[in-house]
């Protein structure tokens, strides 16, 4: 007995050296441990944080930070799903502790989405780290841009222990958002891809004047991430960032078809097995639609035909046809295009169902929050085509790529 646990312990430490072997990078919970906490010694801590705050052997930055020498974490801050992961999306959150650590965990997501003066109170340092998936309308970055201005008005140090964006640091697509469309889906003044690493991004948040004052910020930066790195390239175990980005390809597909599942009229697929990399319909003709989609020759973009019955959500139970998204060439794609193009094929093919004819209108104020402007349906609604809104979509994104070079920590 005594042999086969050895044997196994050693099988089990084998397998974490060979995992570990994998990774190429260095993100900012390793580097932290490297330093042995020397910027958080004797300090206070509270850490706004959810599962993906692991380090390269998938232990979590809360268990990580709660057994390090000369550190106090005292309190911990959840975003929409959770300190732990085990809440769904737009469910509420009570305040609890900690199961694993006793540590009290405050909600930042509903009702409180700011930390309020109570729940800093004796914290020397917030700590963010979260893993984000680089697209404007996901709203982690809105409770890191809050937790900002809550360190800055409350005079507390804000640290962010940086993680790679999944879509690298190059791709930049969408308009800014404009005064009247600031929402928990759109919080910040930048593109709907935005191309930083949430250290970057919090750089800019500091930098641009978007914090009614600056706050103490360290970013504690990877090593060796590059910013034509796609996540595959880091070699790091991917961890859900939330119940329907299970992998690290699903963040390529949120910025292609998010947008359009908030009109709710096709289904995504959120509820079959591939969420944000299909759309379907019991009106569309899978092959038709596929050739018609197909016929646009979007580079690095090609669509094949799919027939589905959806487990839950949109299209529950019933017989489905659409098409599924292949990204062929990452670096020519334009993502966030795809819905639009999606969208206008629709109402070709089928114009008995153009989109803004069957959209509720209650939902058109959520996909004009996440678009940033009511511009986009508007223009669109004209003629439901895409060369309508594509100028408008893409207005902003050469001044934000020289405007964001200024805060850029890693190299292409």
């Amino acid at each position: 007995m005594k042999y086969l646990i050895t044997s196994l312990s050693f099988l089990v430490l084998l397998c974490s050296y060979s995992f570990a072997q994998n990774i190429k990078i260095k993100t900012g919970i390793e580097v932290l441990k490297d330093n042995n906490f020397k910027q958080l010694q004797g300090k206070r801590i509270g850490l706004i944080t959810n599962p993906t705050g692991v380090d390269n052997n998938l232990k979590s930055t809360i268990d990580i930070l709660y057994e390090a020498n000369g550190v106090e974490l005292a309190v911990l801050y959840g975003p929409e799903h959770g300190v732990r992961g085990d809440v769904h999306a737009g469910d509420k959150i009570a305040d609890f502790n900690d199961p694993n650590t006793g540590v009290p965990v405050y909600s930042l997501y509903e009702s409180t989405r700011k930390p309020t003066p109570e729940m800093l109170n004796g914290i020397d340092v917030l700590v963010y780290d979260i893993q984000d998936i680089g697209c404007r309308s996901y709203t982690y970055i809105s409770t890191m841009y809050l937790a900002m201005e809550a360190a800055s008005e409350n005079d507390i140090e804000f640290m962010v222990l940086d993680r790679p964006n999944p879509l690298g640091g190059l791709k930049v697509e969408g308009n800014l958002v404009e005064e009247g469309f600031f929402s928990f889906v759109s919080q910040l003044k930048i593109p709907y891809i935005y191309g930083l690493t949430c250290g970057e991004l919090a750089e800019m948040i500091n930098g641009e004047g978007m914090l009614s004052k600056q706050c103490k910020l360290t970013v504690v930066k990877m090593k060796k991430w590059r910013r034509k790195m796609n996540f595959e390239n880091t070699g790091l175990p991917w961890v859900p960032t939330s119940p329907h980005i299970p992998f690290a390809h699903s963040a390529n597909f949120y910025p292609s078809t998010g947008i359009l599942g908030e009109l709710g009229y096709m289904s995504i697929g959120v509820g079959y097995t591939l969420p944000f990399e299909m759309v379907a319909a019991e009106w569309i003709n899978a092959e038709e639609f596929a050739g018609a989609l197909n016929s646009k020759n979007l580079p690095g973009i090609i669509f094949r035909p799919i027939h589905l019955k959806p487990y839950y959500s949109v299209g529950q139970g019933e017989n489905y046809q659409g098409v599924q998204i292949y990204l062929t060439d990452f670096s020519k794609a334009r993502l966030s295009d795809i819905q639009f193009h999606i969208m206008e094929v629709a109402a070709k093919l089928y114009p008995d169902r153009k989109v803004f004819d069957h959209a509720s209108d209650n939902r058109f104020s959520m996909f004009d929050k996440v678009c940033g402007s009511d511009e986009i349906r508007l223009k669109f609604s004209e003629n439901h085509s895409f060369e309508d809104i594509s100028g408008y979509w893409t207005k902003d994104e050469e001044n934000f790529r020289k405007l964001s070079k200024k805060y850029y920590l890693y190299k292409n």
